[in-house]
């Protein structure tokens, strides 16, 4: 990759070679519609060979499966999200912040897509490997990427071309490279082979400047960068280079350019509507609708919104800016109504058992439900729809947040792999969203479905016996005659379905780990009894006593969890900051009037 002696379809790049001399493969202008771009003719006779003239095995990728390696996002923030996780797994490198915004390019005045984090950087090895396709070096259970090919799906799908620049520091080593992946470029010049130009530049203390690394020859060297001056935003070397006055001495910034356009023609990210976000084109009524709406309907068309959700949980002092300003983390389960915890147990591998807990509750006001499901901290599933609501509205308003890690999210974190283990999931997530509107319906305003005696019976065991729940209760049970008159519909349907040996014995099998069981299980003593009636309000203040206890105890975990990554953070910081100040120093003494001198040390 890179070099300069890559081949065309019918002669060699030579260095110094013009490129936009170039016969092109495609006579026809690229679209600069995204789902119209992968479509192009080529001139009779031009047809490029797959085999390889040298008689070498190496498989070669034409510049066409840039694009149809995109087209794997359907939506422009799915890309987006996998740019931003890129920056959340450097947070155990020592990331502190990801920034995107809005800029224009220096040589052609068009918008384009900022992204810059302050993570460990990347080697020239490093920028290699990601400009690569399946290499990755993720292994840890910490990060979200996996597969080696989210950022190039992700910038191939927000514009045509994105150039890299990224700055890292090991022990006495400080390098910096550049790396540019242009489908603009490819297509023009007529490629049958996708070319990264790339350079590469080290930091001489005694020299007191950044000089190019050259592995081979100079050639190679100025071949690169004659291509990246030809087809960037920046025109000299000079400019190029400037790009890492803010990166400090470790961190990584993108900057997407040739932005796609919707089938209207219109520019696919709206930068123009709200001046602190980003937002999908076309909903011209957004604006409005972001003073009253919940994000539950706004993640689709604006980015802050999304990104409020997209992970579930983030160190304090880690920040998502967006054009300028700190994103706000939105936790969905705080916003449920009657909140309860439902403990599913599926077993994988075999007999082994995986606990999974569910958040559950009420979202009437944003007129939606469905499940949140996150994998490994990321949002993979936005309020997905388990359930279809009918005629009789059961489901509706039932939101639920859960995180399984067992089942694997597609290459393009937007879905999940349709495996026998997923289908059980949904299975039980149709289920428990029907037995919890059934059970607590009637507090936001619904009539509960009525039943015959004969479904009921059929209802008293649950189909999935790997199943246990466990759900709090209501967390709003304040209005007297409220309670009074749901308990007294309960003991009257009691009455007319089935005697109370049965139902307790039920009610005993359906008892959850904390212990505890639902509200409705109040109306299995004996009507009449005051002593009975006693003991009932004093389960439903115990209950929720126990459901603020959970939710305390759910707090003091997330903080835990944030002090443990950061004791591994400063572990990992220790072992070459004495090399690092040392190089510092070097640098503040060697050239102490120096701009970027000043900023790192």
């Amino acid at each position: 990759m890179g070099e300069s002696n890559m081949k065309k379809c019918t002669r060699e790049i030579e260095p110094g070679f013009d490129s936009a001399s170039a016969p092109s493969v495609c006579p026809t202008p690229i679209s600069r519609q995204f789902w119209k771009a992968g479509h192009y003719e080529e001139k009779q006779g031009q047809r490029c060979k797959a085999a390889n003239p040298c008689g070498k095995n190496h498989m070669r990728i034409h510049p066409m499966f840039l694009h149809s390696n995109a087209t794997s996002h359907k939506w422009a923030f799915g890309a987006m999200a996998e740019l931003l996780d890129n920056a959340v797994d450097e947070i155990q490198n020592g990331a502190t912040f990801v920034s995107i915004d809005k800029m224009s390019t220096p040589r052609y005045g068009t918008p384009a897509l900022l992204i810059r984090d302050d993570g460990g950087g990347m080697d020239p090895d490093a920028i290699r490997r990601c400009m690569s396709f399946g290499f990755s070096d993720k292994k840890s259970k910490l990060t979200i990427g996996q597969y080696g090919n989210g950022f190039k799906t992700s910038s191939m799908r927000l514009g045509e071309d994105v150039i890299v620049f990224s700055r890292h520091l090991k022990s006495r080593s400080l390098t910096q490279s550049v790396g540019l992946l242009s489908y603009t470029f490819l297509r023009q010049v007529g490629y049958d082979k996708i070319v990264v130009p790339m350079v590469d530049y080290e930091f001489n203390s005694s020299a007191r400047t950044f000089n190019p690394i050259i592995p081979h020859n100079e050639d190679k060297f100025s071949s690169n960068l004659t291509m990246l001056l030809h087809w960037s935003p920046y025109s000299t070397e000079e400019e190029l280079l400037k790009q890492f006055d803010d990166l400090g001495d470790h961190g990584t910034k993108l900057v997407i350019y040739n932005l796609w356009l919707n089938d209207d023609g219109d520019m696919e990210l709206d930068f123009d509507s709200d001046p602190e976000d980003i937002c999908i084109n076309g909903d011209k009524a957004l604006s409005r609708k972001k003073r009253n709406q919940h994000v539950a309907n706004l993640y689709q068309h604006s980015l802050r919104a999304y990104a409020s959700i997209l992970y579930r949980q983030l160190p304090q002092y880690f920040r998502i800016i967006l054009c300028g300003r700190d994103v706000e983390h939105h936790n969905i389960a705080s916003d449920l109504k009657y909140l309860q915890f439902i403990k599913y147990m599926p077993q994988i591998h075999g007999n082994k058992e995986v606990e999974i807990i569910t958040a559950i509750g009420f979202l009437k006001e944003a007129h939606t439900h469905g499940f949140n499901i996150y994998h490994r901290n990321r949002l993979i599933l936005p309020f997905w729809r388990v359930l279809r609501i009918g005629t009789n509205s059961t489901g509706r308003g039932v939101v639920g947040v859960l995180e399984p890690d067992y089942i694997q999210p597609t290459h393009n974190k937007q879905d999940f792999e349709k495996t026998s283990l997923f289908q059980k999931l949904e299975d039980r997530l149709k289920q428990m969203t029907v037995e919890y509107w059934n059970k607590h319906c009637t507090l936001i305003g619904y009539q509960q479905v009525k039943r015959g005696p004969s479904a009921t019976s059929r209802q008293q065991e649950p189909p999935y016996s790997t199943t246990q729940n466990c759900e709090d209760q209501p967390s709003v049970l304040n209005s007297g005659s409220e309670y009074e008159s749901s308990r007294a519909g309960l003991i009257k349907k009691r009455k007319d379905l089935l005697d109370p040996p049965v139902k307790l014995q039920h009610a005993k099998r359906h008892m959850g780990f904390c212990g505890t069981d639902d509200v409705q299980d109040i109306s299995e003593q004996p009507e009449n009894s005051v002593e009975d009636m006693m003991q009932g309000s004093q389960k439903i203040l115990l209950m929720q006593e126990n459901k603020k206890l959970r939710l305390r105890l759910l707090s003091l975990d997330q903080t835990v969890q944030e002090l443990n990554l950061k004791v591994q953070q400063l572990k990992d910081e220790l072992e070459n900051v004495q090399q690092q100040n040392e190089l510092r120093q070097t640098l503040l003494e060697s050239y102490p009037l120096n701009k970027y001198e000043q900023h790192v040390c």
